[in-house]
């Protein structure tokens, strides 16, 4: 698996982890992380916790030269780009990689959708957008690709890298961002749909990559069909796309509470050595029957 992140989103990252090893208890897992800048201790202690888990965590440095030109946002910083170009990072022996966004949880095991066939196809991943063909033409005339039948999310990608090493150059990539910077509204996204959107396998998003901004509009498309008790069986991966996170206090949309489940569990430890470092805690009298 393969997440790219800033410090800041560790504790994010720790409860996407803990989630996917919940649902998939007998498969092992390498952790590719790319960083940008310098180690902290706290992304070290992710090491810690990945063992815990019974994965296998491996830091990459990406040189900061690399998109230092790229648009980009306090929401939007640098490290989104680095997907795109993971493979000329990650080891030759590698021949596919889950990439994963850290504002999603793992709901099911997803060891079918990782052994797809590509199709000679560079990606795998899911669009939001197939069954609202205004939004799909207007990425397609915004973005200028109008041989690609979808708009894909970027936040779960399916990677098969040996192809992209031999087909991506990093200087097309350059070329596109200094050219279009001004039109790049979700920018890696957007890149990636204009340069290889035609090059990309569609699945499924009700299973793969669950937008929970749309429960009533998955419903109404599905006849009703993808209620609850459906997503817990079937969606792999739930995905809290847009500027709304699950991890603010102030979050109470669908599925807060799930998510805010597999937070505790996956912070706990650290969370309680927080709460007792600074006196907040309640102590707890051991002796007395619970």
């Amino acid at each position: 698996m393969l997440f790219s992140i800033t410090e800041n989103y560790t504790k994010q990252l720790r409860t996407t982890l803990f989630s996917i090893r919940a649902n998939n208890p007998q498969d092992a897992f390498d952790v590719y992380l790319i960083l940008d800048g310098h180690l902290s201790k706290q992304v070290n202690g992710l090491s810690d916790f990945c063992r815990s888990l019974n994965m296998k965590l491996h830091l990459i440095q990406i040189p900061e030269k690399l998109f230092a030109k790229a648009p980009k946002t306090k929401r939007y910083p640098k490290t989104i780009y680095y997907r795109l170009i993971a493979q000329n990072f990650l080891p030759d022996s590698l021949d596919r990689i889950l990439y994963l966004d850290c504002d999603l949880i793992c709901l099911n095991p997803f060891g079918a959708f990782y052994h797809l066939d590509f199709e000679n196809k560079l990606y795998a991943a899911a669009s939001h957008f197939e069954n609202i063909k205004i939004s799909s033409t207007f990425n397609k005339i915004r973005l200028g690709n109008y041989d690609s039948d979808n708009y894909f999310n970027s936040g779960v990608l399916l990677m098969n890298l040996k192809m992209l090493r031999q087909k991506i150059n990093i200087n097309d990539i350059y070329a596109y961002i200094e050219k279009n910077s001004l039109q790049l509204l979700l920018p890696d996204q957007d890149v990636l749909n204009a340069l290889y959107g035609n090059q990309i396998k569609s699945v499924a998003d009700t299973y793969y990559n669950y937008d929970t901004r749309y429960f009533s509009a998955y419903k109404l498309l599905n006849d009703g069909l993808t209620d609850l008790d459906w997503i817990m069986k079937h969606t792999v991966f739930l995905h809290f796309c847009g500027p709304y996170k699950p991890w603010n206090k102030s979050y109470n949309r669908k599925f807060a509470a799930l998510y805010k489940h597999y937070e505790w569990v996956a912070n706990r430890d650290s969370l309680d050595k927080n709460e007792t470092d600074q006196g907040l805690k309640p102590s707890v009298d051991k002796k007395q029957p619970l």
